[in-house]
């Protein structure tokens, strides 16, 4: 069975209380019901500043949950709990004189215990304060290895749709017929068809991109293919510059684009339009005309399904996906390195 925290906290309290009740009892002539007050004494001390202590433990945990405030979260904390341990035992210490269980309120009295509670009230601090660290640790790693193993298969699929047969085929079969009719087109071609694997190549490893870079690299992935469907396919890119230093996830846009060209028929009759642009300041769409093809390649239907895992991942970001009668339409947030550590330090 796994050990809850609330099974922790009673039974240090109950141990407490137990130590507390011992350390009154030494040196007094003592029996069964003088034992007995001691303990509901030191039992009802101990709930008091124990489960106040949690309580203060929690508000400044959801206050500052990023390990990166770990030392203002233990500073705020630790003042408050040395203020509540003699300012929140008053009014019970008052009581129990008023009943006779303990003698007249005097404040020396009154904090002469302030050492021992405080020096446990302390210890519970820290060990709290170390287990949340640790749990924080182990869900970042977790978190970390995700993103690595889903950027691993991003960089994947993407690698094995773009280095299947069919891919180079059609890529060298479009190239060949390009060199003699124009040199310097073929020329062009190799060189944005270098760019896209030098892109993948290089950014692997990165868990974001800006949207210049990625916008960059899916021009050049869409010149290539603009050069298979020369009057089939139009991209039409609407997106200003003081956008460019967001992020996205890499090759984002690009699976978008290739999953728009996969899935819907690009011919003369019926000629596939794609659209990227900014939405609010917030978000990236890819928006096509939908004409979907009656048989379909195979597919893995892994892309969006792949690009939302990375987005959640990075921050419990969700994408947005809308179909309508004439267009299909992804958003995908866009990503303020800059707001985003705004927030973390707020």
């Amino acid at each position: 069975m796994k050990i809850r925290e609330i099974h922790v906290r009673w039974f240090g309290i109950l141990f407490i209380a137990s130590l507390a009740t011992i350390g009154d009892c030494i040196g007094e002539r003592v029996d069964f019901w003088f034992v007995l007050k001691e303990y509901f004494i030191s039992l009802t001390f101990t709930l008091l500043y124990w489960n106040g202590s949690f309580a203060l433990i929690g508000f400044f945990r959801r206050r500052f949950p990023e390990i990166s405030k770990t030392g203002k979260r233990l500073i705020y904390s630790g003042l408050c709990i040395v203020l509540w341990i003699p300012l929140g035992g008053m009014p019970l210490k008052l009581f129990y004189s008023a009943v006779g269980w303990r003698e007249p309120f005097d404040f020396s009295t009154h904090f002469g215990y302030f050492p021992f509670s405080l020096t446990a009230s302390i210890l519970v601090t820290l060990s709290y304060e170390a287990f949340y660290f640790f749990d924080k640790w182990k869900e970042q790693f977790r978190l970390n290895e995700q993103l690595k193993n889903q950027q691993i298969r991003t960089q994947y699929e993407v690698l094995q749709n773009q280095m299947s047969p069919h891919f180079l085929f059609n890529s060298l079969n479009t190239l060949t017929s390009i060199i003699p009719e124009n040199a310097d087109a073929a020329v062009a071609f190799t060189e944005r068809l270098s760019d896209v694997y030098r892109y993948i190549l290089q950014n692997k490893d990165r868990e974001l991109v800006t949207l210049q870079e990625e916008i960059a690299f899916v021009k050049s992935y869409m010149f290539l293919l603009h050069m298979r469907y020369p009057d089939n396919l139009t991209v039409d890119f609407n997106i200003e510059e003081r956008y460019y230093d967001l992020t996205i996830p890499p090759l984002t846009i690009q699976m978008l684009a290739e999953n728009a060209i996969k899935h819907n028929v690009v011919s003369k009759s019926k000629p596939l339009n794609i659209d990227i642009y900014i939405e609010n300041g917030k978000s990236v769409v890819v928006k096509n005309n939908l004409q979907r093809k009656e048989s379909l390649e195979k597919s893995t239907k892994t892309g969006l399904e792949n690009i939302r895992k990375r987005y959640r991942i990075l921050g419990g970001k969700e994408i947005d996906i809308i179909t309508s009668a004439s267009n299909y339409m992804v958003a995908v947030p866009l990503i303020n390195l800059l707001e985003e550590r705004d927030l973390n330090m707020a």
